[in-house]
């Protein structure tokens, strides 16, 4: 089956974005130059990078901030189901749950998206029509990512042909532990491309199993030059997910980038994310470090099931002044 032919992609005003992989063909020309390149970043300021986190965290809003934090943040939910278990049924009431949130408030906004596996993706984007909720689909043999290549790529054109918006997928870790960066740059790439111009992609690099923050680093600067459209913390199926510092190390990637090459690149934090005080945090992260430009569901989303309970909960809080409980909403 034939990939989707490109064409220049646009921004949100419609004009062409720079290819980073024209910014960066010198660097990506051989393992060796890469590598260089890579391990010529910066190191990260272990001590620093935590203690910045942790103090940002320390951040609180109140009363009408805390109600736009609230609905900033609905808004961006990729609300997720990702198990073996799912069925049309499930994925139609989670598509219902993204388009009203909230049954008995229809001013709450919607999610940004849906992410479901690519056999699903035609269900959801039915349950979602019309509303402008996304549907994302991970894929590239997710979670694990030891495919071969050709069967990764075919996994992104079904999702694509689905009806896809957006592609999650994983790297290959074993290759970029291994120090095999190129593989992993080429991978991204063909990804990419099979993306065609209708899907947006992000590039999982599960930061629990990268080892170092030096590694996250590199590999924030590799997705972005092989073209992500949204560098991802983790794929939610290990034991360390999305934390604070390593989502500031990432916004602090994606800053740095559009700097030198004037790319603009979207985060996504996923996993471990559950209630409204930590989404806030995040917020904060966002706008100090990156700044008010990515404060906005197409640059940053929070992938979360168990979040946006909570984030309607506290809503339904500011609203009468009562903590209305779990029985409230509905369940996921």
């Amino acid at each position: 089956m034939p990939s989707p032919k490109l064409s220049a992609p646009l921004d949100q005003g419609g004009a062409p974005i720079p290819s980073p992989a024209k910014a960066f063909a010198d660097v990506t020309a051989s393992d060796s130059t890469l590598r260089r390149f890579l391990h010529g970043l910066p190191g990260v300021d272990t001590v620093g990078l935590e203690a910045r986190a942790a103090s940002l965290g320390t951040r609180s809003i109140k009363t009408t901030a805390k109600a736009y934090a609230i609905d900033l943040a609905i808004s961006m939910v990729d609300l997720t189901t990702l198990e073996g278990a799912d069925t049309p049924g499930k994925v139609r009431a989670l598509g219902a749950k993204a388009v009203h949130p909230d049954p008995t408030d229809r001013t709450s906004p919607t999610t940004a998206a849906v992410c479901v596996y690519p056999d699903m993706v035609a269900v959801a984007k039915e349950a979602v029509a019309g509303s402008g909720v996304k549907v994302a689909s991970v894929a590239t043999a997710f979670p694990a990512g030891r495919a071969a290549l050709a069967v990764k790529l075919a996994d992104v054109r079904d999702a694509v042909e689905a009806g896809a918006d957006e592609i999650d997928m994983v790297i290959d870790r074993g290759a970029f532990l291994a120090g095999d960066y190129l593989k992993v740059y080429d991978e991204i790439t063909a990804v990419k491309e099979a993306c065609g111009t209708s899907a947006r992609l992000k590039v999982i690099f599960e930061t629990g199993e990268l080892s170092t923050y030096d590694n996250i680093r590199r590999a924030s600067w590799l997705g972005m030059m092989a073209g992500a459209d949204f560098i991802k913390t983790s794929t939610g199926k290990v034991a360390v997910n999305a934390t604070p510092a390593n989502t500031l190390l990432m916004l602090e990637a994606v800053r740095d980038f559009r700097a030198q090459t004037g790319v603009q690149v979207g985060v996504k934090p996923a996993g471990g994310i559950r209630t409204t005080k930590d989404a806030v945090k995040f917020l904060v992260l966002v706008n100090e470090t990156a700044g008010q430009d990515w404060l906005d569901n197409h640059w940053f989303r929070f992938g979360a099931s168990s979040l946006l309970n909570d984030l309607l909960m506290q809503r339904q809080k500011l609203a009468t002044g009562r903590y209305s409980g779990p029985d409230y909403v509905t369940v996921d």
